[in-house]
């Protein structure tokens, strides 16, 4: 059998990233995120939109 390692190792300062401004739909929070599936951190919708 023959075994690849696919995970990858990055060092990522948190402090360094900025994410992306979003506005829930349901409950108006106001929120930073990153990724494709983006939910609210406060009542877990997602219908959010950049803003």
């Amino acid at each position: 059998m023959c075994f690849i390692d696919s995970s990858v190792n990055v060092d990522i300062d948190p402090d360094q990233v900025t994410g992306i401004q979003y506005v829930c739909g349901e409950c108006k929070n106001r929120f930073k995120g990153l990724g494709k599936n983006v939910s609210c951190p406060a009542c877990g919708s997602e219908d959010v939109e950049k803003s």
